[in-house]
């Protein structure tokens, strides 16, 4: 048996190894948090392409985005078709839309990043830039949805009975709550002015006609 001295001596040594963990656990969270805080501008992101390849935003400067989550089986997806439309009405003036395909609202864009490419390609036509699947809410979403929702709080603008139906189906597909200004569901677009600023976010509900409305005086 272990002298009751060497036990005492390993048990303080656990407890400084776990104490130090804890302190690089805080460490990096505080620095995650301040790294979005100090981002200023779309600009100071990036996301991943199909292939897991970083694609910087900053190639985008000085022209108007419209980010968009989207998902392939949703009630909201035929909005594919007025984006694309919309895309090639205003592509020439500088508007670019930014797509992230997600599949955190009642896993209605299960399949891979291949597969979503050849639906929207084959049944919208949809030409604009594709990024890799990725979360938008919660422990795993991307430093640019923190940011976008940080600068424009969710607004609300749902009918009762249809954001009950959302969260129910929102917290069976997902192990931690929403917070209050996170995405509430596929289609929620962010209109980003030439400058790197969010301008405007808009619900899914929102009429597309007035999302290119907006989109149009930006230009």
């Amino acid at each position: 048996m272990l002298d009751s001295r060497l036990l005492f001596i390993f048990a303080d040594d656990i407890k400084k190894v776990l104490t130090l963990a804890v302190l690089c656990i805080l460490v990096m969270t505080g620095m995650a948090q301040n790294t979005t805080k100090n981002m200023k501008t779309v600009y100071d992101f990036s996301l991943k392409d199909k292939k897991g390849n970083e694609v910087s935003l900053e190639q985008y400067k000085g022209k108007v985005l419209l980010i968009v989550n989207t998902a392939t089986g949703c009630g909201f997806t035929p909005q594919y078709e007025d984006l694309e439309a919309m895309y090639h009405r205003l592509k020439d003036k500088g508007l670019e839309i930014l797509d992230v395909p997600c599949n955190q609202f009642g896993h209605q864009d299960t399949g891979s990043d291949e597969e979503i490419k050849q639906f929207c390609t084959l049944k919208f036509g949809a030409d604009f830039p594709q990024f890799k699947k990725s979360d938008v809410n919660g422990a795993n979403e991307l430093p640019l949805y923190t940011w976008l929702k940080s600068q424009k709080p969710c607004e609300g603008g749902y009918e009762p009975k249809l954001a009950a139906v959302m969260e129910k189906l929102y917290n069976e597909a997902n192990p931690e709550p929403r917070k209050k200004d996170d995405i509430q569901w596929n289609f929620t677009k962010f209109l980003i002015g030439r400058d790197g600023q969010v301008i405007a976010r808009f619900e899914p509900t929102v009429d597309m006609k007035e999302v290119e409305k907006q989109t149009a005086v930006a230009l």
